[in-house]
């Protein structure tokens, strides 16, 4: 009883009893089975080549916005009349928008889901975040939403969504213009969170980063339908396509950088600068538009009660940022705007007639870093990143020295941290801390405010995109510059760690979040150039990717069959192991074995074998046994002929045997010369023990 009972529980655990093997084969994984299970289905929307459809479509909302910065209660209101274009096939009941600001709410779900700090490795500085955040609450208040004859919409507020009802569907490719009004109260950066905020300075005056601050059109696509997922932080956002028009009242004394091009400078700057604007548009270095006395002098006179309305206009961009401060020092100069040939491509052919504007905005605690470095680094980046994707179609391009916790972008402007010390000395650390900083938030123009990837669902088509070529225009800066990323040996110790999970990862779940979604795409992708396909397949399919998609949405099926597309190469191998598992690179050498081509000649073998028994290592106990006494020395006459013979003498029955083979070779019309050539042959035998398929490199 008890070996049936066995034996029915051992068949059980390896396959059902009745009609079924008693053991199951274990499933080898096929590291070359075809991604085609995994990808979604091409359609008119996305090909199987990687390009988009002729049915390909996007939704369009542009922005006209009012709104007013009120230092003394640091709060800003506003009102935005959005006009909607429905260019899909669907009629839509109703309409989504982001409300970022209810991020900082208490009952938002970026806090209820946030994880306990290590309060046994807990600062002072992190207890006053702590502290801080939990204080802070941004009050976000829509004040009325109404349709274009002010009528009000009904709408409701789901955390940091909002959905609008609409009195009755919008038809395909018909056309809904809408108002905003909200008001809320900006966060003082000293807690340390959000992509915005304003920085205190001592002498009472604030810089403030606004980002993500008014209601803004959710993305309505092919792929997700309405992408409302919650604001949690960490995944970023998708947008729609549009012009905006924004007025931006601010304090008299305020310089205000924004997204898009200055419509009013008469206006609000003074005619020596002005001047200097114009002038800094064909300066080979960096002018002062704001110079540093200036701004000391605004700085150490009375704050003004009085008001100016800067005026911008940013057209086909998906998003609009400003930053705004009375410490402004301002400097610019123009880039080209034909930093790569000329193309056909659409995505090319609009190109400003003007050079573009690179500009920095900073407070003088950012000098002397920020006046020497920030605007170089723009041209620098607008440069490189046109080579090997398209030229940058916008009018400005900024980096603003703002109290972010790295870096933040946004079209046309982006917010970098890193200053010099109080003392006016700066480290290498910082000083290329800033250039690096401001290479990738102003490569982020590219991948994803044109490239517009889906941030709030794949991180690593942007961030991961984008450090790839931060690293190539690092390299492009100086000699033996230090970039953090890129190549293989900087993340051997994350690829072979715990708690790792794929990168086709939703971006809020991901575990080690800057490793995996910043340096691993970013080392496969230099692994992809560099090893697998060469630079001249690579830059090729990768250009084309950017082209295809430049303002469009694209998601990882569309890069990944791009990119195969493009270079006539099946990839599928390295996309499934770099993305889709956490398999790590290593390669064992298990054995190297040398094989000599037997010429079957007895003048080249006999020698051959000469010199190997010659050269074979004679062990201890033969060593000792050949000064042992012989018999055949005491007894002569059992030495005969083979005593004296030489094994190695080629005999003539040799020879004819020889002589034989040539001439079958030769009457099988192969050339006997290759039996008279010494060829040796090494096989190298490897083992995969990290599980990551890679090519392998000998130098021989």
């Amino acid at each position: 009883m008890h070996f049936l009972r066995l034996a029915v529980l051992a068949a059980t655990a390896f396959g059902t009893v009745l009609g079924q093997p008693y053991a199951t084969k274990p499933l080898q994984p096929d590291k070359f089975r075809q991604l085609e299970e995994l990808l979604p289905t091409p359609g008119e929307q996305r090909t199987a080549s990687g390009a988009p459809g002729h049915a390909y479509w996007q939704q369009r909302a542009d922005y006209v916005i009012d709104a007013t910065l009120d230092d003394a209660t640091q709060s800003l209101t506003g009102r935005a009349s959005i006009t909607y274009r429905n260019a899909s096939p669907d009629a839509l009941t109703y309409l989504w928008l982001q409300l970022d600001p209810n991020h900082f709410e208490h009952n938002a779900d970026a806090r209820t889901t946030e994880a306990a700090p290590d309060f046994k490795k807990f600062s002072y500085q992190e207890l006053q975040t702590l502290l801080y955040e939990e204080a802070y609450a941004s009050d976000l208040k829509i004040s009325a939403v109404t349709d274009a004859a002010g009528a009000p919409l009904p709408h409701t507020i789901v955390k940091t969504m909002m959905r609008v009802d609409l009195p009755q569907p919008l038809a395909p490719g018909a056309t809904l213009t809408f108002s905003v009004g909200w008001s809320y109260k900006l966060n003082d950066k000293k807690g340390g969170s959000g992509r915005t905020g304003f920085e205190q300075f001592k002498d009472g005056h604030r810089l403030y980063v606004v980002a993500q601050w008014y209601p803004r059109m959710a993305v309505y696509g092919d792929t997700t339908g309405w992408q409302h997922k919650q604001y949690l932080g960490r995944g970023e956002f998708t947008l729609e396509f549009g012009n905006y028009e924004v007025n931006l009242t601010v304090p008299a004394d305020h310089i205000v950088a924004g997204s898009g091009a200055l419509q009013n400078p008469e206006q609000v700057l003074t005619a020596p600068q002005r001047e200097r604007l114009r002038d800094a548009a064909t300066a080979k270095s960096p002018v002062f538009i704001v110079t540093p006395d200036e701004a000391r002098a605004m700085i150490a006179a009375r704050a003004t009660t009085k008001q100016k309305t800067w005026r911008f206009r940013a057209e086909n961009v998906r998003d609009f940022a400003f930053a705004s401060s009375r410490r402004f020092i301002w400097d610019a100069m123009g880039a080209p705007n034909h930093a790569y040939p000329p193309s056909t491509d659409a995505a090319a052919s609009d190109l400003p007639a003007t050079p573009v504007m690179a500009m920095s905005f900073y407070p003088p605690e950012g000098m002397p870093l920020w006046d020497k470095y920030s605007t170089h680094a723009i041209v620098h980046t607008l440069d490189v990143y046109s080579k090997y994707s398209f030229p940058y179609p916008y009018p400005c391009a900024i980096s603003v020295n703002g109290p972010v916790g790295g870096g933040m972008e946004y079209p046309g402007i982006c917010f970098n941290r890193p200053r010099p010390e109080p003392d006016g000395t700066y480290t290498a650390r910082q000083k290329y801390g800033l250039i690096s900083v401001v290479i990738h938030e102003v490569g982020h123009n590219y991948f994803p405010m044109i490239v517009n990837s889906d941030e709030r669902q794949w991180t690593w088509m942007d961030e991961g995109l984008n450090s790839f070529l931060q690293v190539i225009a690092e390299q492009a800066w100086e000699k033996d510059y230090p970039s953090r990323r890129g190549e293989p040996r900087d993340i051997a110790d994350y690829m072979t760690s715990a708690n790792q999970v794929p990168i086709m990862t939703n971006s809020e779940s991901i575990a080690q979040f800057g490793a995996n979604a910043y340096a691993k795409p970013a080392t496969a992708l230099n692994i992809l150039r560099e090893t697998v396909l060469g630079r001249e397949l690579f830059d090729h399919a990768f250009q084309t990717y950017a082209r295809r998609w430049a303002f469009k949405r694209p998601y990882p099926a569309d890069f990944f069959r791009t990119m195969e597309d493009a270079t006539g190469v099946d990839l599928d191998w390295f996309w499934r192991g770099w993305f889709y598992t956490i398999d790590h690179v290593d390669l064992s050498i298990e054995n190297v074995r040398l094989y000599t081509l037997d010429t079957r000649d007895p003048e080249i073998e006999r020698a051959r074998d000469r010199a190997e028994k010659k050269d074979k290592p004679v062990t201890l106990a033969a060593q000792r046994n050949a000064g042992l006494p012989k018999r055949v020395d005491a007894f002569p006459e059992l030495k005969d002929f083979y005593n004296s013979f030489d094994e190695f003498t080629v005999l003539p029955s040799d020879r004819e045997k020889f002589k034989k083979l040539v001439a079958e070779l030769e009457q099988e019309e192969i050339d006997p010369a290759l039996l008279r050539t010494e060829r040796r042959f090494y096989a190298v035998e490897l083992a995969n023990l990290g599980g990551l398929v890679m090519p392998v490199i000998f130098k021989v």
